[in-house]
């Protein structure tokens, strides 16, 4: 475009020059922004593409057979940074506008929903504590797991703040939030207990919808628990009629369609059974997660998310790694005793 548009008064039709300043500069500007992780980064793309703005235009001025003087060289020179940093003020004006209309899921729209002021943070905060502790706790893990093998951290680690909106719905029907009450759900039946506990990924991905949040983040919600069994409440079923269906106990999917929802999915189910352990060593931890890791594999939950063996591998070190920094052994203190006053 730039070629044909700049022609000018040129005898050819085509004008090469302005077609290499602008491919050069708009090539720095999406290599200066491919790890961008803030709006202060976009400000620095921008001085990015100012240098090789000037380092473009003092190669074609001084290649060039036409006399040139210095002033000519300092004001084109001051066009090519002008240029730079008015498209960063432009990019930054306009970004709100691009994400909303074309659906673009930018860093800085994760980072502004990962902040805890967010209205629907705050309700699981005030609504769900445990529930709050575990989704940070797992968005640790999986930003860990995402950023070994090369997916999108940040999006997992958000995407985990949100995956349990849905249980502040009833809070205490989940034992993060009992904080020491009766279990609800010793007063259920089991098929009653398992209605409630399926259904707390739709209700998120429906609130999530309803809050008009990005799709990627109401898709990770509705997936963390793929189509897996509930376990518990499936045996304690069978043990009153041995015709319980299994698939009655079944969460409806669909399974993790993406890496960063698989990760989810597994970190979920890591961090509450590690929570469980009353001790949790190092092997205790690395054999939790690997049979987390190969009970999700063997059931079919990992089928549609491409993750690769390898990829498994890789995670399960970082998950490990992680969970280790947390649950690291403390040093036992001594008991102190109080200091009594001899009688004179």
């Amino acid at each position: 475009m730039a070629c044909l548009l700049f022609n000018g008064h040129l005898a050819g039709a085509l004008h090469a020059t302005a077609g290499m300043y602008l491919l050069l500069s708009q090539l720095s500007g999406i290599f200066f922004l491919t790890k961008s992780k803030d709006r202060l980064s976009i400000v620095r793309a921008s001085a990015g593409v100012a240098f090789t703005n000037i380092c473009a235009i003092l190669f074609f001025v001084f290649i060039s057979f036409e006399k040139y003087s210095w002033s000519e060289v300092f004001l084109y020179s001051g066009y090519g940074v002008s240029g730079a940093f008015l498209s960063a003020v432009l990019t930054l004006g306009f970004l709100p506008f691009i994400e909303t209309g074309f659906g673009v899921l930018s860093d800085q729209k994760l980072l502004t929903l990962a902040s805890p002021n967010h209205p629907l943070l705050r309700k699981i905060l005030m609504e769900a504590p445990g529930t709050y502790h575990h989704s940070v706790m797992v968005a640790n893990l999986s930003e860990a797991a995402c950023e070994s093998i090369g997916a999108h951290g940040l999006l997992a680690r958000v995407a985990s703040y949100y995956h349990d909106l849905g249980k502040t719905v009833q809070p205490h029907y989940f034992i993060e939030n009992q904080m020491g009450l009766k279990n609800p759900h010793d007063f259920l039946e089991p098929e009653q207990s398992a209605e409630i506990i399926i259904g707390h990924p739709y209700e998120g991905a429906r609130m999530l919808k309803k809050n008009k949040l990005p799709e990627e983040i109401v898709e990770i919600a509705k997936q963390h628990h793929g189509t897996s069994l509930l376990k518990y409440f499936y045996y304690q079923a069978k043990e009153m009629n041995e015709d319980t269906k299994e698939d009655d106990y079944r969460y409806p999917g669909p399974k993790p369609q993406s890496k960063e929802a698989a990760i989810v999915c597994i970190c979920d189910s890591v961090e509450a059974a590690v929570r469980s352990l009353d001790h949790p060593t190092e092997e205790k931890i690395k054999k939790i997660v690997k049979s987390i890791l190969e009970d999700r594999m063997l059931d079919g939950q990992l089928d549609d998310s491409n993750l690769t063996f390898n990829e498994l591998k890789t995670m399960e070190t970082a998950i490990c790694e992680t969970l280790h920094g947390i649950f690291h052994t403390r040093i036992q203190y001594p008991e102190t005793k109080p200091l009594v006053k001899e009688a004179k």
